[in-house]
């Protein structure tokens, strides 16, 4: 059964998120430790913006 327009379950965000994920691969066992970790999405998408800025200042 689809889910209704406006429904309230699911993932919710309080920013847009890409419609494409990004899609890595990583050594034997380790997604399933990260799996583990609590809210493990949401810290990996703030890593992934320090590792962008981080780069970015390293530019000039």
């Amino acid at each position: 059964m689809p889910f209704q327009k406006n429904h309230k379950l699911g993932f919710t965000s309080d920013t847009p998120l890409d419609k494409d994920p990004i899609c890595f691969k990583v050594k034997p066992g380790v997604k399933d430790k990260l799996r583990s970790v609590p809210n493990w999405q949401e810290l990996l998408r703030e890593y992934v913006d320090q590792l962008i800025i981080g780069q970015k200042g390293s530019d000039g």
